[in-house]
């Protein structure tokens, strides 16, 4: 698999000229046999080097090649995926947050999209067919 299409690498190096900026992340990387997510916010000028949220045990922010993800050779053939369905949707800050409060990328996902779908249901107007005046 690609992991970075021209698409998501203009995205990235665009935020990476954006310093001190709480970013959303672009892009997923995760290992489909285990431990191992992380979420990328900026790419260095040198194509290389991706900031954002690592998850290799314990969530923490850095920097991340993404040559040496490249490189991964796991069983079967396959190698690190990136998710496809992906949107990020929330600031690098907040990820990094319920990561840390979770103990993982994985378990903040659920329970920043679990909090996201109670919000939005609590914005939704009363049935007005069953009331009547």
């Amino acid at each position: 698999m690609i992991l970075l299409t021209p698409e998501l690498r203009v995205r990235l190096l665009a935020n990476g000229r954006q310093r001190d900026v709480d970013h959303v992340p672009v892009v997923k990387f995760y290992n489909p046999f285990g431990e191992g997510v992380w979420l990328a916010t900026e790419l260095d000028p040198d194509g290389d080097i991706m900031f954002g949220l690592a998850d290799i045990g314990y969530p923490e922010l850095g920097s991340f090649s993404l040559e040496e993800m490249e490189s991964i050779r796991l069983p079967f053939g396959m190698g690190i995926e990136r998710d496809l369905l992906f949107t990020g949707d929330f600031p690098i800050s907040v990820w990094a947050d319920a990561a840390r409060e979770a103990g993982s990328i994985r378990a903040a996902e659920r329970i920043l999209y679990a909090r996201a779908r109670g919000a939005a249901s609590n914005l939704t107007p009363p049935d007005t067919e069953t009331r009547k005046a």
